[in-house]
């Protein structure tokens, strides 16, 4: 089928390595040698490409995060909402779709999502100006935290009912300050969400804003509760919007 051919199930595997080294006793000289502890990690994901996808040019790429109840080893459960229902159904987006699942009772790790972003930049044809991050619930809190971490590594982001911490964007300096305040931000929440309150969104927004970002936008639905993301990934205005940006330079 067509479908299986733009929509497939693929895996990840990091190799993690940590060096322990072995405390002395008192008054004994400590030992030099060191013992390296290694294990796999692995991360599922839903890798979908573009109807005419060619590797000879550069495409754009979005990282898609689901929520919580996504989470386990049944790799179709992240097809349940977002871009990759819509992949599975309408097989035109013009982008490269990237859905890892996190693995069940974890939550989403910037360490691990990082590695998996230099995987898929190495497989398929990214353009790396143009890498778009969104999710939803536990996703969306993934989406910020990521963003902030490394905002230079995305063209604009798209968090859905989610929140974070502040601490990280009010106390940036140098680069990464710089890279918060070019972040195009579009962010989404329903104002009768009983899961994630609507404070989250705004508190990040307000943030961003605090330290100068003059790109970003909440919009907010007056009569939803915690799904605000059917309405939102339904609307094509979030890709039109989403692949109008690329990475822009550091300022000088």
């Amino acid at each position: 089928m067509r479908l299986l051919l733009l929509l497939v199930a693929a895996a990840f595997t990091l190799t993690a390595c940590k060096s322990l080294t072995p405390m002395a006793r008192e008054n004994q000289t400590p030992r030099s040698f060191k013992k390296r502890v290694t294990h796999e990690i692995a991360l599922n994901y839903l890798a979908y490409l573009p109807p005419d996808y060619n590797p000879k040019k550069r495409w754009p790429l979005m990282l898609f995060l689901h929520g919580a109840g996504e989470r386990g080893t049944n790799i179709w459960l992240v097809a349940k909402h977002g871009p990759p229902k819509i992949a599975r159904t309408n097989a035109s987006l013009p982008f490269i779709l990237i859905s890892p699942q996190c693995p069940a009772g974890d939550h989403w790790s910037n360490d691990l999502l990082l590695a998996l972003l230099d995987h898929v930049t190495g497989k398929y044809a990214v353009d790396t100006n143009r890498i778009y991050l969104s999710g939803l619930s536990m996703g969306g809190y993934g989406t910020w935290a990521l963003a902030i971490e490394q905002p230079e590594k995305f063209a604009a982001i798209a968090p859905i009912c989610g929140g974070g911490e502040t601490i990280s964007i009010l106390l940036a300096q140098g680069a990464r300050r710089n890279a918060l305040k070019r972040l195009p931000v579009w962010a989404f929440h329903g104002a009768k969400d009983p899961v994630v309150p609507l404070e989250e969104s705004q508190r990040m927004v307000d943030a961003l804003e605090k330290i100068g970002n003059k790109h970003i936008e909440l919009t907010i639905y007056p009569e939803a509760t915690h799904d605000s993301w059917t309405e939102t990934y339904n609307n094509p205005k979030l890709y039109e919007w989403l692949l109008s940006h690329k990475s822009r330079a550091p300022a000088r």
